[in-house]
């Protein structure tokens, strides 16, 4: 029934309902379609005659009659000479030439890239773009070969793997800051368009319109960022501590069933104030630890290093008594406020005489 059928039918054309349909092969039983048949094209479609597996001509929006006038390559193939009373044995193909838009791609494992202001980032971006076929015959030759329904899906993740590479390549080598990529994304997919058409010539299709919606880091890197963001807001650390201290304060006394939370809050801003002054003081810090010896006190008070520790401040009249006790020689360490550093008792001018009326160790007794 499908041969008598073909028979009878005179028209041959694909109305497309799909929207995602690029190649569509004329089903006829036998591949014999009938001599006078009319042709219909419409915009967005051509035709391709295929006649034992090669493209014999490619009709462009209108509509045809099917006679050796208007198929004069595929008259040259066959040299037929007997007024085509015998019906066309061949293959009709409809390629889609309008733009299938919202297509997705994007990069399944971050890319890394080198940044003059982090180093090396791991990059992730994604996007949409259009496809057109520019030239039917390329690409049934390349892609489609017999498939008899050849949809966007059977072609996009090849698509994908060309736009990442493309995509990898043109931000690893632009040499923009990553906080600078946002504002360079249209000028970054304008080029790629250029780019990613030429490379996809040899196959018959080109990307009108390609567009990257989105170039972002790892989590963890986007955590960093957001603290690194949050610190700049909020500029002096110890301004805002208080500010924070005194707004709980305010809430405390307008609510004094939360006073205890109120309470904590205070201790939680004063430790973090604490903080703050520890990171303001933080070059300080040196300095500091520079001076090792005890504050200096008024009057002439001595300090004296007893067993390895700091004893005193003691009066210089208090110091015989230590003599005598035996907490204090000419070896023991002194200080007192203007002196540079510990010294030993023995060559500090006012305590030597200290020492003077003090006789040696008796010698070993017979």
């Amino acid at each position: 029934m499908d041969k008598v059928r073909g028979q009878f039918i005179d028209i041959v054309e694909f109305l497309d309902d799909s929207r995602d349909t690029i190649v569509w092969r004329f089903p006829r039983q036998g591949n014999e379609i009938k001599m006078g048949a009319q042709l219909v094209v419409r915009e967005g479609q051509t035709a391709v005659f295929v006649d034992e597996g090669q493209i014999a001509d490619v009709f462009t929006p209108g509509t045809y009659e099917l006679t050796t006038e208007n198929i004069p390559i595929l008259s040259t193939l066959k040299g037929w000479k007997y007024g085509f009373n015998s019906p066309f044995k061949a293959e009709v193909y409809f390629v889609g030439t309008r733009q299938y838009t919202d297509m997705k791609w994007g990069t399944q494992n971050p890319f890394t890239v080198r940044d003059a202001e982090f180093g090396i980032v791991r990059l992730r971006a994604f996007g949409t773009y259009a496809l057109r076929v520019t030239d039917p015959g390329t690409l049934l030759r390349q892609l489609v070969g017999t498939d008899p329904d050849f949809v966007t899906s059977e072609v996009s993740e090849f698509l994908r793997q060309v736009i990442v590479e493309a995509v990898t390549t043109a931000l690893a080598g632009a040499g923009i800051p990553m906080l600078d990529l946002a504002a360079n994304q249209a000028a970054i997919s304008k080029t790629l368009v250029g780019t990613l058409s030429a490379s996809l010539a040899e196959y018959g299709i080109a990307l009108p319109r390609f567009v990257i919606e989105n170039i972002s880091v790892p989590p963890e890197v986007e955590k960093a960022l957001d603290k690194r963001s949050q610190m700049g807001i909020v500029g002096d650390l110890g301004a805002y501590t208080q500010f924070q201290a005194a707004t709980a304060l305010e809430a405390a006394a307008n609510n004094p069933g939360a006073a205890g939370s109120g309470a904590g809050m205070v201790v939680g801003m004063g430790l973090g104030q604490a903080a703050a002054g520890a990171v303001a003081g933080a070059g300080q810090a040196p300095a500091a630890a520079a001076s090792a010896g005890p504050p200096p006190l008024p009057g002439g008070q001595w300090y004296v290093a007893v067993d390895g520790q700091q004893a005193g401040p003691f009066a210089l009249g208090a110091l015989p008594a230590k003599v005598a006790a035996g907490q204090l020689g000419p070896d023991s360490l002194v200080w007192r406020d203007g002196m540079a550093a510990w010294q030993p008792a023995g060559e500090v001018g006012d305590l030597a005489q200290l020492f003077a009326a003090t006789p040696p160790p008796l010698p070993p007794q017979a």
